[in-house]
């Protein structure tokens, strides 16, 4: 039943790389949540809110759960920022096409109109990429690079 009320996950690729954008859950609605990151393959899930939930059960099912919350509404600090592309360097460089789920207290709600605010949008605005994510191609012995 709780399951109607929940936006289904979006996959989102890019190259070598695959996010899966889902709703916050909760430890009524923990198992339907893990059946998603099942099916989408995602073995690391990143929270950016406040717990909701109990990651044992997420954890015994070998998915990694990140926690890095940060005030809803507002744009990433930077130390956070900086932990998601190690994270993300690390993930795609050890096994290229695999899926990193993440999750904030409204999740998919960011899809509708006016969901980013003045500071969210101020923020990307002015975001300079400070790192760019380099994976090594080990056919050619060059470096590719996502600037995040």
């Amino acid at each position: 039943m709780s399951r109607m009320n929940r936006p289904a996950p979006v996959e989102v690729c890019y190259k070598n790389m695959r996010f899966l954008i889902t709703h916050n859950p909760t430890n009524a609605t923990l198992h339907t949540f893990t059946e998603d990151l099942k099916k989408y393959g995602a073995t690391t899930v990143v929270r950016v809110c406040d717990v909701t939930y109990d990651k044992t059960e997420l954890e015994k099912d070998g998915i990694t759960v990140m926690d890095w919350p940060f005030d809803d509404g507002a744009p990433p600090p930077t130390h956070i920022v900086e932990d998601w592309l190690n994270l993300l360097k690390t993930k795609f460089c050890e096994d290229p096409g695999c899926c990193v789920a993440v999750h904030c207290v409204a999740g998919l709600g960011r899809k509708r109109r006016g969901a980013i605010n003045s500071k969210q949008l101020t923020y990307l605005e002015k975001y300079r990429p400070k790192h760019r994510l380099r994976f090594k191609d080990s056919h050619n012995h060059k470096n590719k690079c996502c600037t995040m």
